[in-house]
């Protein structure tokens, strides 16, 4: 660890002491911390934003159907999920400014804000890095639109693929796109088909990105340290049943969804010109593969659809760790 804080010491490395480099070493050990405990709600939450209404309907599509999709999503932020206390145990290199304790917001909280203090010797003079934490998107639910196709194969088997622009939060963005195969399985049972009864089978995969801002620090020794912007990076693969019973054009559906999503960070940000030779935010996305995780959910979801000619309006709603609705407009041919 020693040798990878002398690594960032830049051309007054002769008089920096052993104290520089345990400085050094402390402000990552803090940083990597805090990134972790901010942004895992919201990371959390994402999968669940993914994981909505791939399914439609488990019907059989006939061969070439083509259908594409409007989605507005809901999520709603639980109260448990927006903030978390920081003590100055908590730290090995910062100090909270006027206190020993205080409850900050996560990424999906709202704009409270503190600063927190800690000090880099250069070898002669103890360095004040002075920063405020990161604030969160300060919104009681995320609402954003994407879009979603899909197409009848043969067998009973379709394609289906989501895109969602990046949609612009409160000190953040979020972007979904991914892809899937689903298969009917009721078309092997006719006695449950002659009963309006239809079952089907999907595995997909999404990419979801969400990012907020987070540390920055402006001071005389440290013009930037290129943490402006924390980043989760989430590759979720999804598996779920679903069954449905029709009554005329109405249409009641309910699913079972297991995903296992792994999740990255990374921070970024306009690099200064500090007394690192080389930019602090690449130290720090190295050191943050060591909280990459892997998430496994179990999902209930709930819906019910209505046909008018070729459209389709359906709501539905996921039920777990998180609560997320659903609402589209979608067209058949």
């Amino acid at each position: 660890m020693l040798l990878f804080g002398s690594c960032l010491l830049g051309n007054k490395a002769a008089s920096q002491s052993l104290e520089t480099i345990l400085d050094v070493n402390n402000f990552l050990n803090d940083a990597l911390w805090y990134a972790d405990t901010f942004i895992t709600p919201a990371t959390d939450a994402a999968v669940y934003q993914a994981s909505s209404v791939w399914v439609t309907t488990p019907q059989k599509k006939k061969l070439w159907d083509f259908g594409i999709n409007v989605h507005f999503n809901s999520f709603f932020v639980p109260n448990g999920n927006r903030d978390f206390n920081i003590k100055n145990s908590d730290f090995s290199f910062f100090e909270i400014q006027g206190g020993d304790n205080v409850n900050v917001p996560t990424a999906l909280g709202d704009d409270k804000q503190v600063y927190l203090v800690g000090y880099i010797n250069d070898g002669q003079n103890d360095n004040e890095v002075r920063i405020k934490t990161p604030e969160g998107i300060d919104m009681g639910s995320v609402v954003y639109p994407y879009l979603q196709a899909s197409l009848g194969l043969w067998y009973g088997t379709e394609i289906i693929g989501k895109y969602s622009y990046k949609v612009e939060l409160k000190r953040g963005h979020y972007q979904v796109y991914g892809g899937g195969i689903k298969h009917n399985l009721s078309q092997y049972f006719p006695k449950l088909e002659a009963q309006n009864l239809a079952l089907s089978a999907f595995a997909g995969y999404s990419n979801e990105e969400i990012s907020f801002g987070f540390l920055s620090a402006d001071t005389e020794q440290y013009e930037a340290l290129g943490l402006n912007e924390i980043t989760g990076l989430v590759d979720t693969f999804q598996f779920q049943l679903n069954g449905a019973k029709r009554w005329g054009k109405f249409e009641a559906m309910a699913g079972l969804i297991t995903n296992v999503s792994d999740i990255r960070y990374e921070v970024g940000g306009q690099d200064g010109t500090p007394f690192f030779i080389v930019p602090v935010k690449d130290y720090v996305n190295d050191r943050l593969s060591e909280i990459y995780k892997t998430r496994t959910n179990v999902i209930g979801e709930l819906s019910g659809r209505y046909q008018f000619g070729h459209f389709f309006l359906q709501g539905a709603v996921a039920l777990g760790k998180f609560v997320n609705t659903n609402v589209s407009l979608q067209y058949e041919l």
